[in-house]
């Protein structure tokens, strides 16, 4: 993919992602012409971006490109390492509001906290500023990481000064980082266990996710509120490290397919949708026993090319699909 391809498809924004929710993606399905996958660019490119906070039936708020759009989680913002985002955030619910992030750079002025006077009040408007780097050796020789990783952004102010209510009714979203040449999806998918709901869905709601069998999936996956989870996935395994994708046959990575995961952590990978299993209703969930009786669980549907699920029996209705 060229640079101003690439900036094309950021730019555009908006798009609706295979989640239901709106993404700043880069990713794209390859073309027939050229059958390999993408790949993320150079980064080094100045973004901007405008996001709204707003009030969603039930009670619920959720962030959104366009006003009464929002969703839950709330749009995936993708990046290359060496890019700067300016996001002019826009506050429409009637309580003070914020933007924090996780694992980009950012100065004291744009933490998204009460205590910088970094949040936002009922109409107001702000500009945060995010910015990545690429790795690379410090002056004293030491090794420094780079940006680029699986992380997400919420709100950090409404109800407490550390963001519970504001978390808690829905104020979160996924960031992804790429490095240049890192592989680009077919599909993202997010997901976030929030107490004890998927994407605040409780049992019989939670959210199933739509592939056929090859395609490129990523799976960006984060916790919130009071309690330790494990995600599992039938079916597909991954590697146990940034991208999810082994880098050779030497890369010592530990493949899984159950993860413990804790509030505020992130993680993300990439499976071939199918891979070795075939079509099929797959199963995720929480492996806290408890939790998963309690409704933790949702399904990846995975499609033969002629749009058959074997083995699902449509016990989750089409309106509890991700599409």
């Amino acid at each position: 993919m060229d640079r101003r391809t690439f900036g094309r498809r950021l730019l555009a924004g908006g798009v609706v992602a295979a989640t239901g929710t709106a993404t700043l993606s880069l990713a794209s399905a390859p073309s027939a012409a050229d059958p390999s996958p993408p790949t993320a660019p150079a980064g080094g490119q100045v973004r901007h971006l405008k996001l709204y906070a707003e009030k969603l039936p039930g009670g619920q708020l959720g962030y959104g490109l366009e006003k009464g759009k929002a969703t839950v989680p709330g749009p995936l913002i993708e990046l290359v390492e060496g890019d700067t985002l300016h996001i002019e955030f826009e506050n429409l619910t009637d309580a003070d509001a914020s933007l924090h992030v996780h694992g980009v750079d950012y100065d004291i002025a744009n933490d998204g906290t009460r205590m910088t006077g970094s949040h936002v009040e009922p109409g107001g408007t702000r500009t945060y500023t995010w910015r990545t780097h690429a790795p690379g050796r410090r002056k004293d020789g030491t090794w420094q990481a780079g940006s680029a990783g699986y992380w997400h952004y919420h709100d950090h102010v409404v109800g407490t000064d550390h963001g519970t209510g504001g978390i808690r009714k829905g104020l979160y979203g996924p960031v992804v980082v790429r490095r240049k040449g890192d592989l680009l999806p077919d599909k993202q998918f997010t997901i976030v266990f929030n107490d004890m709901t998927i994407n605040n869905r409780t049992a019989g709601e939670t959210p199933n996710f739509e592939a056929t069998v090859g395609d490129r999936v990523e799976i960006v996956m984060i916790t919130h509120g009071e309690y330790y989870h494990t995600f599992h996935m039938h079916g597909h395994r991954w590697a146990d490290n940034r991208t999810g994708l082994l880098t050779g046959p030497d890369d010592p990575s530990r493949i899984v397919d159950n993860k413990i995961t804790g509030p505020a952590d992130s993680f993300g990978f990439q499976v071939i949708a199918g891979e070795h299993v075939g079509a099929g209703a797959w199963m995720y969930h929480c492996h806290v026993q408890s939790h998963s009786d309690m409704g933790m669980a949702g399904l990846f549907l995975v499609a033969k090319p002629d749009g058959t699920v074997p083995g699902h029996t449509g016990h989750h209705t089409a309106a509890h699909h991700a599409h």
